[in-house]
């Protein structure tokens, strides 16, 4: 009896693990993570400084009489442009034309007087070989027709004098370029070399001032040495629109309050889109890296341990990859070291990635569905 009861206890033992065994669960398996990807290239890129900088007008005159006197005409607009040469101001020219007719008027004087008194002299001097007169009485006409000679000469010399007075009356423009406000309109007085009455800026070329840290000194000379240093300004307002120039000016000294050193970039700047008093981004390309890989400058993610990307392998699992970065070239970073060119890199959806994942790329294009027709075959 005893024996059939184990009996029976091993055959009910092996029918519960059969059964068990039947049961088992089935190992859930996680859903591609949905990310975006980039492969990672092999390009020459340039090696560019940003930098912030100030327009500036090419020249800026200060439009001043050279006269004092009362303003007649203005014979532009504020804001206007004008060429150089061009009449810009009238000042009344009266008093000046009265002062060199009256030295005109002392100039025909003084030559008859010193006609008569030459002649004069001329026939003492017969006069005097003759006996007739004494040494005293022509040497005093000889010296009367020399004093007489020498305001003659004076007198030319206030006439010049004073039609370059009256010639200030008209003041013309000595650059090409825009006039700015009114200080002073007609009816005003003015005062020799007191108030500038206008500002005139010349635009076309325009000048950029850049400050960079003294420790790029070095790469800047390097890259002016034997050629023109090439610089692009960013157009405030209008993104991707750029002004191409070269640098003009490197400062001779660094600024050391502030440890910076003063450039100077110009422009041809013929669309006028810069403008005196603008701040802008300044791009100086310095040299060109060759084949350089780059990868899109989302791809690189930062953790304690560096700078990292994920690269996704044949089998679509992704690899944590620590790389080392140097320059940024607009939307890509060159890789200098973790990365090889042709590897797909993530550069979207990171956040939600751990070393082994399995990725799908969102840029996978769906399938097309077949349109229904709502007819029966």
């Amino acid at each position: 009896m005893k024996q059939k009861i184990m009996m029976l206890s091993c055959c009910i033992t092996v029918l519960l693990c059969a059964s068990c065994t039947s049961k088992k669960e089935k190992i859930k398996v996680k859903p591609p993570v949905p990310v975006k990807v980039a492969q990672a290239l092999q390009k020459d890129v340039p090696v560019q400084v940003k930098a912030i900088g100030n327009i500036e007008a090419y020249t800026t005159v200060a439009i001043k009489s050279q006269v004092s006197g009362q303003i007649a005409q203005i014979h532009f607009s504020e804001g206007q442009d004008v060429e150089k040469g061009a009449l810009l101001i009238s000042i009344d020219p009266e008093p000046f034309q009265a002062t060199l007719n009256q030295f005109e008027a002392a100039l025909a004087k003084d030559q008859a007087q010193a006609k008569f008194a030459r002649e004069q002299a001329q026939r003492y001097a017969v006069l005097l070989k003759e006996g007739i007169v004494t040494r005293d009485q022509y040497e005093l006409l000889l010296s009367n027709a020399e004093s007489l000679a020498a305001a003659v000469v004076a007198d030319r010399a206030a006439i010049k004098n004073a039609r370059i007075q009256l010639s200030y009356c008209s003041i013309r423009s000595p650059i090409s370029g825009r006039t700015g406000t009114i200080a002073l309109h007609p009816g005003n007085l003015v005062k020799a070399n007191d108030l500038a009455i206008v500002t005139v800026n010349q635009l076309i070329p325009i000048y950029a001032t850049i400050s960079l840290p003294e420790n790029r000194l070095a790469e800047i000379k390097r890259a002016m040495a034997g050629r023109q240093l090439k610089i692009e300004a960013v157009i405030p307002n209008e993104p991707g629109v750029t002004e191409a120039g070269t640098i003009s000016f490197l400062d001779n000294a660094v600024n050391p309050a502030t440890g910076t050193i003063k450039l100077k970039g110009v422009f041809a700047n013929k669309s006028r889109k810069l403008w005196p008093g603008q701040f802008t981004d300044v791009l100086i390309t310095l040299g060109s890296r060759k084949n350089a890989v780059v990868v899109p400058t989302h791809a690189i993610q930062t953790s304690q341990q560096g700078e990292f990307v994920y690269v996704v392998k044949p089998d679509n699992t992704v690899e944590m990859r620590q790389v080392t970065s140097a320059a940024a070239a607009g939307a890509e970073t060159v890789v200098e070291k973790g990365v090889a060119a042709g590897e797909t890199v993530v550069t979207d959806g990171q956040l939600r990635l751990t070393p082994g994942a399995i990725v799908e790329s969102k840029d996978k294009q769906p399938a097309v569905k077949q349109p229904v027709t709502g007819k029966k075959p």
